[in-house]
């Protein structure tokens, strides 16, 4: 008989506590961005997706092991049938008080429907994904999205008393010249800024990523061109470095994976909807919770066992790099199948 001592407590070989979990709850989306995925894509069939009522078996086991953050993602996680019934029962864990945050990032599509079930069901805040305030770019960017759409989905979350952060892909040749627009856009709202480097996961058809990657030290330096920069000691044990705006007093975040390894404070671990667990969004190494999982369905013991051994085994960092002209570390999966 193997005897093992639950910790309620997860240490990576780096003694780094991981205590955040990014959950992917589908890998559909109504959108298809051109740094994301194909406009074409075949999406998974149903039976290799965990049942909400299988992802909600396994984050209560998480939240057990001392997960204290969870980011419910997907693809567009509010496209799944049947997401709410998942968000308002996960939420007992914040009311017991063992889950100390319940958030979501989501590209805002739907969020005119969901944004006040969200705020009910004790989410706080939420990441949305937009990269450009040009209704003509975003059809181009995103392929299949319309912009009126997501700004009323904004303006109901902030109705709705949700903290709204956008998170905005740097795309070269592409969004280059609303950096200000956009800095300016989201400080007159007072919505926080985050602006992340393109990342090479996954075939996107006809898209170069090397073409898209615009270095965030550029970004930066013309940021500097118009704002004083000062620079944040912040650290939320996530990949962002922060500074901020001195003449609007804005706190912008900057992830930075390919121009700079923000690996060294990594506290996450990332579920996808398939049940794949990653240690790493830039590594290729999963363990498979769904089979531990379903092989398991009256006993939660083989699957601590199975999140123990896979938090031994989380590297120190990514391989990510765009250096020398050309794309190393690249990932096969899609964003869409990981979660953002």
């Amino acid at each position: 008989m193997i005897i093992m001592e639950i910790t309620h407590q997860l240490i990576d070989p780096f003694e780094r506590s991981i205590n955040y979990l990014r959950v992917s709850v589908t890998d559909r989306c109504d959108f298809r961005c051109v740094y994301c995925m194909s406009e074409n894509m075949t999406f998974l069939p149903k039976k290799e997706l965990l049942t909400l009522e299988e992802l909600d078996r396994l984050c209560t086991i998480f939240v057990n092991q001392g997960i204290q953050k969870l980011r419910i993602t997907g693809g567009e996680p509010l496209v799944r049938r049947g997401i709410m019934d998942f968000i308002q029962s996960i939420s007992r864990h914040l009311i017991s008080g063992a889950l100390k945050e319940l958030t979501l990032t989501t590209n805002a599509s739907q969020l005119e429907r969901f944004a006040e079930k969200l705020v009910d069901c004790g989410v706080k805040r939420i990441n949305v994904s937009l990269d450009t305030i040009d209704p003509d770019r975003f059809a181009k960017i995103t392929r299949w999205g319309r912009l009126p759409q997501v700004l009323r989905g904004i303006e109901a979350a902030q109705n709705a008393g949700l903290r709204v952060k956008i998170n905005s892909v740097a795309l070269k040749n592409i969004n280059e010249d609303e950096l200000f627009t956009l800095t300016k856009w989201c400080a007159d709202k007072d919505m926080d800024l985050t602006f992340i480097e393109v990342m090479p996961m996954g075939d996107i058809g006809n898209e170069n990523r090397l073409d898209q990657y615009w270095s965030l030290r550029d970004l930066e330096q013309e940021l500097s061109k118009k704002f004083t920069i000062i620079n944040l000691k912040e650290k939320t044990g996530g990949p962002a470095r922060y500074i901020k705006l001195k003449e609007t007093n804005q706190k912008i975040g900057l992830i930075t994976p390919l121009s700079h390894n923000f690996c060294e404070s990594c506290n996450r671990v990332r579920l996808t909807c398939t049940g794949r667990l990653h240690q790493c969004l830039g590594q290729e190494d999963e363990a498979d919770m769904r089979l531990v999982l379903r092989n398991n369905p009256n006993n939660d013991f083989p699957v601590i066992q199975a999140i123990q051994r896979a938090i031994a085994l989380k590297p120190k960092g990514h391989n990510f790099d765009y250096s020398r002209k050309k794309i190393a570390g690249s990932i096969s999966r899609h964003m869409n199948h990981t979660g953002g």
